[in-house]
């Protein structure tokens, strides 16, 4: 078949979304104003929370010109009632809290201030103890808790210095293990508020790397203990201490092995604390059950897999304990798709719960009485959807509990007896309904699509599938094709991707802006690509990522923009590409390694070169650069630079402290010793990204960059912002 000949066809015979005569264009001033007609959309409910089963809080508009409002949804009912602090059914949230001012810490209750700290050095990460008593945070590198009614300050550790830290992260778990919104975070209050686990980091043998700010006459360094790939660690232990100070209990591991530590969690109606452990390779991670009192520690997991284990907890948790502890339920992906399993408390597998080709991304709810899972999955019959579904403990009676071809998210009453999802695909607007678990629709909530929509030229968004060169994936793209396009003409492409290990982009919702109707009345076809390891197909696509970053994502892209410019009209001499941090570096590689197929790409906080990158994070997928030197070779843009050609944009944020701006300076250095053209903006003090003018800034240089290269005509009278 002429696949060219029907996606024209198509095209020409529908270049809007919606079908029917006489529709309204929308003006330019108004796209670039982001101004949509008055009810363009509708505005659905906000789910504020659940309060039990048969009520939760919407924040709703009763009426399309009114402002939102919090309403009271009574399910059996079907009714609202204007919700406020004082409604019976609803538990107020505990007035208690601990303000900070000018590096101090306050006790506020019942419209009381209590002043708790008086010194000059900052308090970070206040924390109550689970019954209130005390308040835990971190100061030079200690740890302190301060007994609230009697304004007792105690310092529990006393060894903190600037490579010494004690319930303070270092950077790498920070920013690759721990997260950060933790804030640095690295101490844990018992449920009983008898004791706090911390971790003690000593960094001193990680090499510095100085981040220089260029502010006042003389500027500054900012010095940050910066693993690279291959570098030492820092070495960890985990230590169990008392509110009121004493002696530190430490866990029985040796600080001085080569491994990493996961955010521990206290074991359920225990006062144990479950450790995730793992090796440098990180292709080994174990679970541990850590007494507080002696510190000895008991194996109940142990996980191998010949490319790497995530370390990173799994969404609302890679273990769940059941039935008074004597069963847990365990997240992982050792057989190329993430599943769900039924241990005993020892450690011992019972059976899958889930299994087959597809990734479940989560567990909303576990129902002990009638031992079922509810939880989330990437569809079973399309990867770019997310739907919910339930299975019994035993793996039967497995149940799509969602619906229609949509992808949904799902927010579920306290125990399991309705939720509420909002859904949509590329072609229909949002909805939000109400849903009992047996899959029955109890109320409809809301709707975007509206008849104003309808009336106007919206231009044709979908999801396509292009085979990989290989033949072995159905790569997803997500497309917005030009309006009114001619047959003979040809198209400048905007591919915008991230890229990464199990980072996809590409589901099937409505993602209508102005800015994309705009671009698509210039003519410009804009895309998204996900490759075969974007985890559309598993931790078994994931894994061709493995020692070899870079190649096979470039080499999905290339087959994708190859379908483009053979099928859908794209320009061969306008094939752009762009990308922030991943992104950026892929949009490197693809003006190096890519060069016979990408031809312009707008790159920001690029990695070039993963020796440049972390630690935890690069070795993960590309073991040591010791080990592996041959794909630390061929994964960096700095190794293909003589195949550079066409046009690109670099900037980088002056003191980025993940991707450090050293990797962009050496790429420009690579392309200046090879007589290379290309345009460079830095960002002064900007970090991993950059808002107020620096955004703004930011943002005009890719709309000149995209007028200038790709569109080639004058940039429009407010474009810029």
């Amino acid at each position: 078949m002429n696949w060219k000949h029907v996606l024209l066809t198509a095209l020409v015979g529908s270049s809007s979304l919606f079908a029917g005569a006489q529709k309204i264009n929308f003006t330019q001033a108004d796209l670039l104003a982001n101004k949509t007609p008055k009810n363009f959309l509708n505005s659905l409910p906000q789910v504020v929370k659940w309060v039990d089963d048969e009520h939760v809080i919407l924040n709703l508009k009763v009426h399309p010109d009114s402002s939102f409002k919090k309403q009271l949804l009574d399910v059996k009912a079907g009714k609202f009632s204007e919700w406020n602090e004082g409604t019976s059914t609803v538990v107020s949230a505990s007035a208690k809290q601990i303000v900070v001012k000018e590096n101090d810490l306050f006790y506020k209750a019942n419209g009381v201030e209590k002043r708790l700290t008086n010194d000059k050095a900052e308090e970070k990460n206040p924390t109550f103890s689970p019954d209130s008593n005390f308040v835990a945070y971190t100061k030079n590198n200690n740890l302190y808790t301060v007994n609230i009614s009697t304004g007792k300050e105690n310092q529990l550790t006393t060894d903190g210095t600037s490579t010494t830290l004690n319930g303070w992260a270092s950077w790498v778990y920070f920013e690759e293990i721990f997260g950060r919104p933790t804030r640095y975070r690295a101490f844990w209050w018992r449920p009983d508020s008898k004791q706090l686990a911390f971790m003690h980091f000593d960094e001193s043998m990680i090499p510095m790397f100085p981040i220089y700010n260029s502010e006042g006459s003389h500027g500054f360094v900012e010095e940050t203990r910066y693993p690279k790939a291959g570098d030492k660690n820092p070495e960890v232990k985990i230590g169990f201490i008392a509110p009121e100070g004493g002696a530190t209990v430490w866990a029985d591991f040796n600080e001085k092995d080569d491994q990493y530590f996961g955010w521990p969690v206290w074991k359920p109606g225990t006062s144990n604390l479950l450790v995730y452990w793992m090796n440098r390779g990180q292709d080994n991670m174990k679970m541990y059950d850590v007494d507080p009192v002696t510190g000895k520690k008991k194996e109940i997991y142990d996980e191998k897999q010949k490319t790497w284990i995530d370390l990173e907890d799994r969404v609302s948790g890679r273990v769940n304990f059941i039935n008074n502890n004597t069963q847990f339920i365990m997240q992982s992906d050792k057989t190329g798709w993430n599943h769900l399993y039924l241990y005993t408390s020892d450690g011992i597998l019972k059976n899958a719960i889930t299994s087959g080709n597809y990734t479940v991304t989560g567990i909303k709810y576990i129902d002990e009485k009638n031992a079922t899972v509810y939880f989330t999955a990437r569809s079973r019959e399309n990867t770019a959807r997310s739907d919910f579904y339930s299975v019994k403990f035993t793996g039967a009676d497995l149940k799509r509990l969602t619906f229609g071809e949509y992808n949904h998210n799902v927010s579920l009453s306290p125990t399991g007896k309705y939720f509420i999802t909002t859904y949509s695909n590329v072609t229909t607007p949002a909805k939000m309904t109400l849903v009992d678990t047996k899959g029955k629709i109890i109320k409809e909530l809301g709707d975007a699509k509206s008849e104003e929509l309808e009336k106007y030229n919206v231009a044709k968004t979908e999801l396509i599938r292009i085979k990989s060169a290989d033949g072995l994936f159905d790569l997803p793209a997500m497309v917005t094709w030009p309006m009114n396009m001619d047959p003979n003409k040809k198209y400048p492409m905007l591919i915008s991707i991230y890229g990464g290990p199990n980072a996809g982009t590409v589901m099937d919702g409505w993602n209508w802006s102005a800015n994309r109707q705009f671009y698509a009345e210039e003519g410009m076809i804009q895309v998204a690509f996900d490759h075969r390891a974007s985890g559309h197909f598993g931790k078994a696509g994931v894994n061709y990522m493995h020692r070899n970053l870079g190649y096979w994502e470039m080499e999905d892209y290339k087959t994708m923009a190859k379908w483009f410019i053979a099928n859908g009209q794209a320009d061969p001499t306008k094939v752009c590409i762009t990308g922030f941090s991943y992104g950026g570096y892929m949009s490197c590689y693809a003006l190096t390694y890519g060069a016979d197929v990408f031809t312009h790409a707008m790159a920001g906080g690029s990695v070039v070169d993963w020796r440049l990158y972390d630690s935890h994070y690069t070795e993960r997928f590309m073991d040591t650069p010791e080990e592996n030197p041959q794909g630390y070779k061929t994964s960096s843009a700095l190794t293909y630079v003589d195949k550079f050609k066409g046009t690109l944009q670099l900037v980088h944020g002056t003191m980025d402290d993940n991707v450090h701006m050293q990797n962009s300076i050496q790429l420009v250095q690579a392309l200046q010793n090879k007589g290379k053209d290309f345009e460079f903006m830095l960002y002064p003090g900007g970090r991993h990204g950059w808002g107020g003018a620096q955004g703004m800034h930011f943002a005009n240089l890719k709309t000149k960059f995209i007028y200038k290269y790709l569109l080639e005509k004058p940039v429009p009278k407010g474009a810029l912002r």
